[in-house]
């Protein structure tokens, strides 16, 4: 980080992030508005709280600069304050941004999203990623007339609706009726799932799953899921809240070739503005129209889903994607960053331990411990190592606003943590170097 100081973490400290984080948890649940940038995810008082960013840095209101990973849950895949960005908003925000009818923005971005995501006859714009799944699970149960969703169990995050939240270990206030007509299917296996259909045949209204997450899809799994979804005659969605633009500006539908019935677009859409997509085929998607003689859906009908700034912002980042090759230059980052990472963890002796996994642009970092388990007092250890060097990273996934001395910083600070990592491994017990409680999962019963 920009500071002149060369200690190690015992004297990295962060008193304003400290007593921001206090007046967060004094008025917002959990101190935060997202559970997965809870200071509970962070070692212990080492949990920055934000002043501002740009390109691929942020600085805390300790006054530390970051090179920054996973900006904004993976939202942020432009960097900060990308000047394209911003000039759309600010051009958009002038103009004024909700009215009473829709705006001419509307029909431009709809023309943009269906020319860049061609596998999707009709879209709906809303502000949030778990809106637009919830409405493609409703979309379902109205086509198919049934009641059960069958999810991938091996993803870790849907939507905050109760028909994903039951399954977690957060359910409190959900009820069993709900939960239970939940039901899973794992990843790649497709005689687990055909099984499944069979065993609530004509049941279930949709399967729904990331296309592709940290592992590539088996051969013709994709194309297996739609036949089957085919023969049973459910819903095939795909969310496409990562995979949306790091894969292809098309997403994982557009690189793998295999076209679901509905799918899910968010986070990378806005380069942090609030805007995710449902998009689709023509006859679901028009049951919440005025054009088809069924039961009406009520389909996302939000006060702010089409605000005009964040429909600019998301017609920006189509077009800066394409104009710049971006997704190419996030894969290039991500091979560069993940070559380095693996390199400084062996040459520490840690290279079984500190394991980078996922695609190029989706990079995400195991901690395992001595037996090679997954260990979140190992992953404290290497994040407040981290932090001390300057590296904001619950995860290594890249922005196109990173460049090399970026990513020639972030190696070397990992490998002084893997350094630190295997006197850990050494002792057998890394709490000498955690200086607090471990950090902890987002999805736990207790606090």
């Amino acid at each position: 980080m920009d500071t002149e100081e060369t200690e190690g973490p015992e004297e990295f400290l962060l008193p304003r992030s400290r007593a921001a984080n206090e007046r967060l948890h004094a008025m917002i649940p959990g101190g935060a508005h997202t559970y997965a940038k809870g200071d509970d995810q962070y070692p212990e008082h080492l949990a920055p709280v934000i002043s501002h960013g740009r390109g691929a840095h942020v600085w805390d209101v300790d006054g530390n600069r970051y090179v920054e990973y996973g900006s904004g849950l993976r939202s942020v895949s432009l960097g900060h304050a990308h000047p394209r960005v911003v000039e759309a908003v600010r051009r958009e925000l002038d103009r004024g941004g909700n009215f009473v009818r829709p705006s001419v923005v509307e029909v431009e971005a709809a023309e943009r999203f269906l020319a860049t995501v061609p596998t999707a006859e009709m879209v709906k714009f809303a502000k949030n990623g778990s809106d637009a799944t919830t409405a493609a699970v409703r979309l379902a149960r109205a086509a198919t007339g049934r009641a059960r969703v069958a999810l991938c169990a091996d993803h870790p995050f849907f939507s905050v609706d109760d028909w994903f939240i039951g399954t977690t270990p957060m359910s409190a206030g959900i009820p069993a009726s709900t939960t239970d007509l939940t039901v899973s299917f794992p990843y790649g296996d497709l005689a687990a799932t055909e099984e499944l259909l069979t065993r609530y045949q004509d049941e279930v209204a949709c399967l729904i799953l990331e296309p592709a997450t940290h592992t590539e899809p088996p051969p013709g799994y994709l194309a297996g899921l739609r036949e089957l979804a085919d023969r049973h005659g459910c819903v095939l969605v795909f969310d496409e809240m990562i995979t949306g633009f790091r894969w292809s500006e098309a997403g994982a539908q557009g690189l793998y070739g295999v076209v679901p019935d509905l799918s899910t677009f968010g986070k990378a859409l806005g380069n942090g503005c609030a805007v995710s997509a449902l998009a689709g085929r023509r006859d679901l998607m028009e049951r919440g129209g005025l054009r088809h003689s069924g039961d009406r859906v009520f389909l996302l009908s939000t006060t702010h889903g089409a605000e005009t700034h964040s429909l600019a912002a998301a017609m920006a980042v189509q077009t800066t994607y394409v104009e710049e090759g971006v997704t190419a230059r996030l894969h290039a980052l991500g091979e560069k960053l993940a070559a380095g990472v693996r390199d400084a963890a062996a040459s520490m002796g840690v290279g079984d331990h500190v394991v980078v996994r996922g695609r190029a642009s989706n990079l995400v970092f195991a901690t395992l411990d001595e037996k090679g388990r997954p260990s979140q007092r190992y992953r404290t250890l290497f994040l407040r190592r981290l932090l001390a060097g300057g590296v904001l990273a619950p995860s290594f996934v890249v922005s196109s606003a990173l460049d090399d001395t970026d990513i020639e910083h972030t190696v070397d600070v990992v490998a002084q943590a893997c350094a630190v990592y295997r006197k850990a491994l050494d002792a057998g017990d890394p709490t000498p170097w955690m200086a607090g409680r471990p950090v902890k999962p987002v999805f736990r019963r207790l606090v």
